[in-house]
């Protein structure tokens, strides 16, 4: 096999904080092996239009700490068909580009499974940008860090109101199909309970938690995935008044807040390791496989493995909470 000489780089679906300091690290790395960097601009959609520049270390000073992504990013109904994969696959072969590093989450990595399958001669690798955390083959993913920081500092202001309204409240975040984000903050702000989509939610356990409590405990926190069973935090919140008509009852969603801000230096160091082990791993003949950091190993997993089976929630999380909200 014949040394890459050109690798395009782009980020793809839901944009996540750290996405610049891994492109960062892809590009300086690249050039670092007298690789040539495409920066290939709004995802797939800009690979089918060809919306494609080359890329140098200048290109990328002074975004390590910026949140967002310079590349720009978006869906594309088009790269679902075979046909615009076809219209993608002309464009790379037009531009020289021999390889692809792709930053993003699920459907990233999935629209790359396919586009692999299809297209073999061009290689591979991804590495996991969202703030879902819910890719198998990273203990975290990029954004993750950041997102919880985020959250845990909206809601410890919603503490300090709802402690002096005697308040309830209920606050909805990011999470449609992963309870990541609910699990961690919840532990961290002290939530008297947590509703994720990887459990089964039963609206009447809720009750009997929110009765069990103090009765000197005047705010009370519930966190909520918005992908959780009962219907969002609008749902539970109008279950709660209905049964507990007595609790001033309050809902947040904090929306994309979550995505925005600067990255967090854990999600800064993420990023450039991952960045880096993403370009090596092409240079060494690597393809079809996300990089990613299991007990702080780099690792490389089948694009496979890490869409079809999500990282668990995990139960002692649960359990912990549910111990120290009394």
């Amino acid at each position: 096999m014949s040394p890459i000489k050109k690798i395009g780089l782009f980020t793809s679906g839901s944009d996540s904080p750290g996405m610049n300091a891994a492109i960062r690290a892809v590009v300086r790395t690249a050039v670092f092996y007298d690789i040539e960097v495409a920066g290939i601009r709004r995802g797939f959609e800009g690979m089918i239009n060809g919306d494609i520049e080359l890329m140098g270390t200048k290109s990328v000073s002074n975004i390590i700490q910026r949140g967002g992504t310079m590349l720009k990013t978006g869906r594309s109904e088009q790269f679902k068909t075979s046909a615009g994969r076809k219209l993608a696959y002309d464009q790379l072969k037009k531009n020289g580009i021999e390889a692809l590093v792709a930053l993003g989450g699920n459907g990233t990595i999935k629209g790359m499974r396919e586009f692999g399958d299809e297209y073999p001669d061009i290689a591979i690798m991804a590495v996991p940008c969202t703030i879902d955390n819910d890719l198998r083959g990273s203990d975290f993913t990029i954004g993750y860090d950041t997102a919880i920081n985020t959250v845990i500092e909206a809601v410890d202001k919603i503490r300090e109101t709802a402690e002096s309204h005697d308040r309830l409240f209920i606050v909805e975040v990011m999470g449609r199909d992963s309870g990541m984000i609910a699990l961690r903050t919840g532990m961290g702000v002290g939530a008297e309970a947590i509703m994720v989509p990887e459990t089964k939610s039963d609206i009447n356990a809720l009750f009997d938690r929110l009765q069990r409590g103090r009765k000197d405990k005047t705010s009370k926190i519930v966190m909520v995935a918005e992908g959780d069973e009962p219907g969002g935090a609008f749902e539970i919140g109008r279950a709660i008044m209905e049964k507990f008509p007595h609790y001033d009852t309050r809902v947040s969603i904090l929306g994309h807040i979550q995505r925005g801000g600067k990255p967090t230096c854990m999600d800064r160091v993420l990023a450039s390791r991952l960045g880096v082990a993403a370009v090596e791993a092409i240079k060494e003949g690597h393809t079809g496989e996300m990089a990613g950091l299991i007990h702080n190993d780099i690792v490389f997993t089948p694009f496979d493995q890490s869409v079809k089976h999500h990282n668990d929630v995990n139960a002692e999380f649960i359990r912990i909470v549910e111990m120290l909200s009394l």
